[in-house]
């Protein structure tokens, strides 16, 4: 395994290219800047990061177009996450745009999101997620994830929480774009310190969702 020596701008290159030509042609002609600049580094990166955080699932760069109108064969992002519990963890992702660094909870299951709501319902640890989520985003993250657009089923419009209650996930970025560094083994150091400012999130969500199915 080779040590990460940052991402190279090649690899941002590589991506703004293929999003004007998104074509089997286009990535076979340009499939060893992938492998060189994009997917080499990042596996790098998640490997110095395991044995603090765990390992690292680095995603395939293939689009599942089976149940979507865009037929592009081809990711413009390569994404990796590390999974603390089951839908829970970090992630890590590199584009044309540059950097972005992101956690929380993806998707649950039914079961997973009505424990999650319920926590969130209750006046202790509902008001704790709140502090925690005051602290990342003051340090300069975004928080998102796919929400209703109305009220869940069982909760009142006008409940405190309600904002945190519509989501069907809940995820923290932040996008760096392309700083200095990024083509440099500090690299590895940013992403680890965004990691540690989101550790409590990650873990709060973890504790909740623990054993549910």
């Amino acid at each position: 395994m080779n040590a990460f020596t940052g991402f190279p701008l090649a690899g941002l290159d590589f991506y703004e290219d293929l999003e004007a030509d998104n074509s089997k042609a286009f990535w076979t002609a340009h499939k060893h800047t992938y492998d060189e600049a994009v997917r080499a580094p990042m596996v790098a990166l998640t490997a110095e990061l395991a044995a603090e955080f765990g390992d690292a699932r680095v995603f395939r760069p293939y689009r599942d177009v089976r149940f979507s109108a865009d037929k592009t064969p081809y990711k413009t992002h390569q994404g990796a996450v590390v999974h603390l519990s089951p839908g829970v963890g970090w992630y890590v992702q590199i584009s044309a745009a540059g950097l972005a660094v992101g956690g929380g909870c993806f998707r649950p299951a039914p079961s997973a999101l009505a424990v999650l709501r319920a926590t969130i319902d209750d006046d202790v640890r509902g008001r704790e997620l709140e502090g925690i989520l005051a602290a990342i985003t003051a340090a300069g993250y975004d928080l998102g994830g796919e929400q209703l657009k109305t009220r869940p089923k069982g909760y009142p419009a006008d409940h405190p929480r309600i904002g945190l209650l519509r989501h069907k996930s809940l995820i923290v970025r932040r996008d760096y774009g392309a700083p200095d560094w990024l083509k440099t083994p500090a690299g590895v150091t940013e992403v680890r310190r965004a990691w540690n400012e989101l550790r409590p999130l990650i873990e709060w969500l973890a504790a909740v969702l623990e054993g549910v199915d």
